[in-house]
């Protein structure tokens, strides 16, 4: 890593993840194989924004833990990059295994428990919604066709649209990169103040 860190993949470390990293590895990766809109990637850091602040929105979702957890709930990708559903399907338990691992190392480096089921199918849905919405705006589906892979996303509070919006347009990597350890460090404090 960047920070001089060294990850085994196969038995990570809660010490070898730092959020510099994360942010930095995250911003670089492309969703949807870079076949994405605008000048710029869609990175898997903007997905993660997207999809805090869509959970953010829904019920259950507010709390910095749970916001914590939707922000890093693809933080493994800054290392083992975003695959897209099938060929994840395909490779089966080996990337799974090696995912699981890695988020797990991420949630005690950074005080989290593993979420709830109700907090999983939250992320789960706030995550699909994210993508119906980015394969809609940003890599060319139709809105039938990204009905059939991702469902049919809720309808989400008025006080949030405008940031989906916001967050939908490329961003250069390095604002991005900003922005997402800006959210982490507001959420992390949060938690942190939460504990005590």
């Amino acid at each position: 890593m960047l920070s001089g860190r060294r990850l085994d993949l196969l038995d990570p470390s809660p010490l070898d993840v730092e959020i510099a990293d994360i942010a930095h590895g995250l911003a670089r990766v492309a969703r949807w194989n870079g076949q994405t809109s605008g000048e710029h990637v869609f990175s898997v850091a903007q997905h993660s924004l997207l999809v805090e602040a869509i959970g953010g929105a829904l019920p259950g979702g507010d709390g910095p833990a749970v916001r914590l957890e939707l922000l890093l709930h693809d933080a493994p990708e800054y290392v083992i990059g975003d695959i897209i559903s099938p060929l994840k399907a395909a490779i089966g338990d080996a990337y799974k295994s090696v995912e699981r691992r890695l988020l797990g190392a991420i949630r005690r480096r950074f005080d989290l428990s593993a979420p709830t089921p109700l907090q999983a199918r939250l992320i789960k849905r706030a995550d699909r919604i994210a993508a119906h919405l980015e394969a809609t705006r940003l890599a060319g589906f139709s809105e039938e066709e990204a009905g059939r892979y991702f469902g049919r996303p809720a309808a989400l509070p008025e006080g949030v649209i405008a940031e989906i919006e916001r967050l939908l347009v490329s961003r250069p990597t390095a604002e991005v990169q900003q922005r997402f350890l800006t959210r982490f460090e507001a959420l992390a404090s949060a938690h942190s103040a939460e504990r005590v």
